[in-house]
């Protein structure tokens, strides 16, 4: 399960990321308690929320194409360094007792736009540690840590914040890049596994657009993520909201709605490790479906312990799903062009938060916090149902003929239900 471990580069990356993120998402928690607490607004938070990751919609390409130009590992250095002077600035306003709105907007932005250069880098480097052969558990292993420090950071969050305030919860985070910096730091070049460097040249940001435009596997991929990144995945706002005007809880309530979300993401990839092959359109399309599901049963819980009963499988389900497309879009890409088709799909994933985040939090102001989790989830049900009968379609099904999927692995000689050709080839 653990496999790719055994490579002493990625495994002196995996310890940094795993403080480093612990303190990321210490950050998320305080930030969004922060802006509660200054604002007391849903559409707030989804503003903030919107500059983080805005950035990510319209620089994430041009980091895709530093990606491919530069060596990864000395601008993962520069961007880290950058995202713990941000979180440090933050930290010294809110300490010092004169952090306003229009600060947590303004620092928001500067760490989307940083983000927005370190994620595909990010993204992109992970195959240069350990090698093609052992990308997909890697990747399983990275949403592993990433979700560890998502149950570990709201959790000490929730307790740091109820004891001293959002302000150290800024200034763990600037700390904990540290992990991630001397990581770098300490690895061995000649045993990195680089991709050729792509020469400066014109027109590079349309071979992106034209090399994913020519894949349908890699459209189809994006455009499911990029239904499920926009109203989907908003739970920074709605479960926010949920525990403070809903359940009538504190911090404490929050970090409880975190974790519980990620202890299930947690799951989710843990189970994705041991998945060797590369996943078939028939399984996104499931996983996507019961994530829909299960967000929209979150939404419908009666008290704060049973919603953090209801995001557990969320949370598995959401893993599911993202792990599986970024293993379905790093498999199928040529090495010289993964640094900008990483972009686009991360822009895909995030870059449609500024869209999703205000649209969300705006309706749970209007309609309820609930309905930030219902009509998220409702959207990626029916938007999931629409892809599915377009791919459907597009391989000349009949409309029972889906559901007749699982029969097929029984009776392989029908044609139309042949599951190589639907569900093992990944993707039309």
């Amino acid at each position: 399960m653990f496999r790719s471990l055994r490579v002493p580069n990625y495994r002196l990356y995996a310890s940094g990321q795993l403080v480093s993120l612990t303190g990321t998402w210490m950050q998320r928690v305080a930030q969004d308690w922060l802006v509660l607490e200054l604002t007391n607004s849903g559409t707030a938070l989804g503003i903030v929320t919107a500059l983080q990751f805005g950035p990510s919609l319209f620089l994430g390409l041009w980091g895709g194409i530093l990606a491919d130009r530069s060596e990864k590992r000395k601008l993962l250095f520069v961007t880290q360094s950058a995202l713990a002077v941000a979180a440090l600035m933050l930290g010294l306003l809110d300490v010092t007792g004169v952090v306003a709105y229009w600060q947590v907007l303004a620092l928001a932005t500067v760490l989307g736009v940083i983000t927005a250069i370190d994620t595909p880098v990010r993204q992109s480097f992970v195959v240069e540690m350990v090698g093609p052969d052992e990308l997909a558990n890697a990747v399983a292993i990275n949403s592993t840590i990433f979700n560890s420090g998502r149950i570990l950071g709201p959790a000490v969050a929730g307790v740091m914040i109820s004891a001293v305030g959002t302000g150290w919860a800024f200034i763990a985070n600037a700390l904990s890049s540290v992990a991630v910096l001397t990581a770098l730091i300490m690895m061995r070049p000649a045993e990195l596994f680089p991709s050729p460097p792509v020469a400066r040249a014109a027109g590079q940001l349309r071979d992106g657009f034209r090399y994913v435009r020519s894949r349908p596997h890699l459209l189809l991929s994006m455009l499911l993520i990029f239904v499920i990144g926009t109203f989907g995945l908003n739970f920074s706002i709605t479960a926010a909201l949920m525990a403070k005007q809903v359940f009538h809880h504190g911090a404490s309530g929050y970090g409880l709605l975190s974790t519980a979300l990620a202890v299930g993401a947690v799951c989710g990839a843990v189970a994705a490790t041991r998945r060797v092959n590369r996943p078939s359109a028939l399984f996104l399309l499931v996983a996507a479906a019961a994530f829909s599901a299960a967000e929209i049963v979150s939404g419908l819980m009666p008290s704060l312990a049973l919603t953090a009963v209801a995001l557990v499988p969320t949370g598995l389900a959401m893993l599911t799903v993202t792990t599986a497309a970024n293993a379905s879009i790093q498999l199928g890409v040529e090495p010289t062009m993964r640094g900008r088709v990483m972009s686009l799909y991360l822009i895909c994933f995030m870059g449609g938060t500024p869209i999703g985040a205000p649209i969300i939090g705006w309706l749970a102001g209007v309609a309820g916090p609930r309905w930030g989790l219902i009509a998220g989830g409702l959207v990626c049900l029916l938007s999931t149902a629409a892809i599915a009968a377009l791919l459907a379609w597009q391989r000349g099904l009949r409309p029972l003929d889906v559901a007749g999927l699982v029969s097929a692995r029984i009776h392989p000689g029908q044609p139309d239900l042949d599951p190589v050709r639907l569900a093992g080839d990944p993707l039309p």
